[in-house]
């Protein structure tokens, strides 16, 4: 069994490159980013350990653990939400961590309480707005529900994990109540029903179908640095409000990594978990899919800097994003929400 490996910030040089290959490491991964391939590479050129990736989406790679049982071959399953993170929990399907390389690189609020999953990088899911034709977007999430911005928000759907997310904070920050006439309020202030995903949003600011949209900010980035369809060529129209900066904070959520409960090799899936929170993989979420660090202190991408810095909600914690999950359910239904 391979000692858990404690890695400097400074540099993944720093780390012995020259270990023998002890065994392959298995991730279930609902990431899709071909670029996370060169932190794999370079975990096993620093460790010698493989990484061996099965891709999907978060429920199917649930369930596949469900029917493997004690006999899956997961050792860490990565997510690109808490709420999935809550489900694989809830199913009896992740073990907990002690790592004081994880509990002291991690800030509470993006880990669970007791160890079961970590943020490895952070998603801010903020507002925009269309700059020649809203003088006074909303400054908080609170805001999106003012009859004032009638007719022009535009928003997914209530099956959406992210917005699910969403409401799970909101439901937190201001109880049930309030949390069910903030989504009554949205609701009537939609330009549409919900249609499409994060860019799709985007998109009905540029093509005038909204003046408003709610949308994690890489979907934006995508779009400044990269040729996107819709929105690329237009996409200086569009401006952006870090939500809540006189209160709670920002709404963010994490991309998550957590160790089976039936890992075969649950040494070397912690090695990896601590190796994502190096310098390295911190500033290669931020570099390459303009997502935020989860490791404080870590410079970010030209691209996220780009956007200027804001304070993040660091009070709610993630955790209660999927324990909350079934009352936000709740509310969206109550009020009619798609």
């Amino acid at each position: 069994m391979l000692k858990h490996l404690h890695y400097g910030l400074t540099t993944v040089l720093a780390l012995s490159t020259a270990l023998p290959a002890l065994a392959d490491v298995n991730i279930y991964s609902a990431r899709h980013y071909d670029s996370d391939d060169e932190i794999y590479a370079a975990f096993t050129e620093a460790t010698g350990i493989e990484v061996n990736r099965i891709e999907g989406d978060s429920d199917e790679l649930i369930a596949r653990m469900q029917a493997e049982g004690a006999n899956s071959p997961a050792d860490i399953f990565l997510t690109v939400d808490a709420g999935w993170m809550w489900r694989a929990d809830q199913a009896g399907l992740l073990a907990p961590v002690d790592s004081d390389v994880l509990n002291t690189r991690i800030p509470e609020f993006l880990r669970h309480p007791d160890g079961h999953w970590f943020g490895m990088s952070q998603r801010a899911r903020i507002i925009w707005y269309a700059k020649d034709r809203v003088e006074n977007p909303p400054q908080t999430y609170e805001d999106l529900a003012d009859p004032q911005y009638a007719g022009q928000i535009c928003i997914r759907s209530s099956t959406n994990v992210y917005n699910q997310s969403l409401m799970s904070s909101i439901i937190a920050a201001n109880g049930e109540e309030a949390a069910r006439a903030w989504a009554e309020g949205v609701r009537a202030n939609m330009a549409r029903d919900p249609q499409g995903g994060d860019t799709d949003q985007l998109r009905g600011i540029v093509s005038g179908e909204c003046d408003i949209a709610v949308a994690n900010t890489y979907y934006f980035l995508r779009g400044l640095t990269g040729d996107v369809d819709g929105l690329t060529d237009s996409i200086d129209q569009i401006g952006w409000v870090w939500p809540n900066q006189n209160g709670r904070g920002t709404h963010t959520n994490v991309a998550a990594m957590a160790l089976t409960a039936n890992a075969p090799n649950p040494d070397d899936a912690v090695a990896f978990m601590e190796f994502m929170t190096t310098e390295f993989a911190q500033t290669h979420f931020a570099d390459q899919n303009n997502e935020y660090p989860a490791v404080p202190g870590v410079p970010l991408g030209e691209g996220v800097a780009s956007m200027g810095f804001f304070i993040p909600d660091n009070t709610t914690g993630t955790a209660v994003y999927g324990a909350n999950a079934g009352k936000a359910t709740e509310i969206f239904n109550a009020v009619g929400w798609p």
